[in-house]
């Protein structure tokens, strides 16, 4: 790359359940992207290129979406990346400026759903012709298949593999949810704003055993967006105050390790969530003990807790001892998803990465308010898709 990309403006709704509000997902887009090009304090007209995320809406969605922006010719991309399609476009944001093609981009990610659990696939489309059929095929050879939500059972059985191997227990994966649920209740823009017991966790409906609903990330409408800028067009414009370093980032894919188990630890992303990681502490010349905030793809408890040991938080199995210990939280060592994460923020596929995003660059201005994480200066996203893609992102601020 020829140079650094940096965040400059961020923006996003607050997330919501399906069909709360009447609106449509370029009105979603709109309102995030408008605030995002506040924040930088620069007009669309200054935007070079958007690549736009989303999951669920119909081809050239975010030529629709941009257009609500401004109709100044620029081009568009449509990006789909199952649920790491946010960070994605954040990911070719960062390519277009970090390599001297552009100066100023928007990433722009969106997303309306609909009622109900996932299908097979992020379309909930037939199951055999889901790109994540391969996926299932390994979790049913080694558990079955059973009439429960196919995501949440992928998941739920990791949970199982990972009791079964290591000793944690349910309780450890509530643990997760009553954090994350207690995070969201100072996020103006989190979903759910309600604070639950481990107990109240424990006793919720069951999903997929050990996974209750209150450790299971909701469908949700919502967006988000990011403008990222080289160093020639932050000095140009006097930005240098609410810029944000991207300081590595990488994006991995699955890889043969990720079947050759045939545990679904692997299949639902620990591999390529170890191999992004590596990258990205290669490249920066940080670790992950030089972090400070950590937001990360919760969308079922058991993932947060296979992401601390895939990110070197913990060795192997210690990941539950980990989050018993209050250590991802405020007055432990790092603090994980402070935003309320996706079990609670909300998670509208599209936006989620980009959410992410907007939350770590707040804090490490130290703008977050109730949530701000004391001294925060460097901060890791974690955003992952079945089928599959995990971007890992570190931001700085000197």
């Amino acid at each position: 790359m020829a140079g650094t990309a940096y965040v400059i403006g961020v923006g996003m709704t607050r997330f919501e359940k399906p069909e709360t509000r009447d609106w449509q997902y370029w009105d979603m887009a709109k309102e995030a992207g408008e605030a995002a090009l506040a924040d930088a304090g620069i007009g669309y007209d200054a935007v070079e290129q958007v690549p736009g995320g989303y999951c669920h809406q119909p081809s050239t969605a975010g030529q629709r979406a941009a257009y609500e922006l401004g109709l100044t010719g620029v081009p568009v991309y449509n990006v789909n990346n199952n649920c790491a399609t946010g960070a994605t476009a954040l990911m070719l944001a960062r390519q277009f400026v970090a390599s001297g093609l552009n100066d100023c981009v928007l990433a722009l990610g969106f997303e309306k759903m609909k009622r109900g659990a996932l299908g097979a696939g992020a379309d909930g489309g037939d199951f055999a012709a889901s790109p994540v059929a391969r996926h299932y095929g390994v979790m049913a050879a080694a558990h079955g298949f059973e009439p429960t939500p196919p995501t949440a059972q992928i998941f739920g059985n990791a949970a199982r593999e990972h009791m079964a191997r290591y000793g944690t227990t349910a309780e450890q994966l509530a643990m997760v949810g009553a954090k994350n649920h207690r995070h969201s209740a100072h996020n103006p823009y989190a979903q759910f704003r309600d604070v639950y017991t481990v107990e109240e966790v424990l006793a919720s409906r069951t999903v997929h055993r050990p996974l209750t609903k209150l450790q299971c990330s909701p469908t949700s409408d919502g967006a988000a967006a990011a403008v990222v800028a080289s160093e020639r067009f932050i000095r140009a414009h006097g930005l240098a105050d609410r810029a944000v370093e991207i300081a590595a980032q990488a994006m991995t894919t699955d890889t043969e390790e990720s079947f050759a188990s045939g545990s679904c630890i692997d299949v639902v992303g620990a591999p390529m969530t170890r191999a992004a990681a590596r990258q990205v502490y290669a490249a920066s010349g940080l670790g992950i003990e030089d972090v400070d905030v950590i937001e990360l793809h919760d969308c079922f408890s058991v993932n947060e807790l296979l992401t601390y040991e895939a990110l070197g938080m913990c060795a192997a199995g210690e990941s539950g001892k980990l989050i018993a210990d209050g250590a991802t939280t405020y007055g432990g060592r790092w603090v994980v998803n402070p935003s309320g994460g996706l079990i609670s923020k909300g998670h509208p596929l599209g936006a989620t990465g980009l959410a992410q995003t907007a939350e770590l660059v707040w804090q490490l201005r130290g703008t977050a308010g109730p949530r701000q994480v004391p001294g925060a200066r460097t901060a890791l996203a974690h955003n992952i898709g079945l089928g599959g893609a995990a971007v890992v992102t570190l931001f700085r601020r000197g």
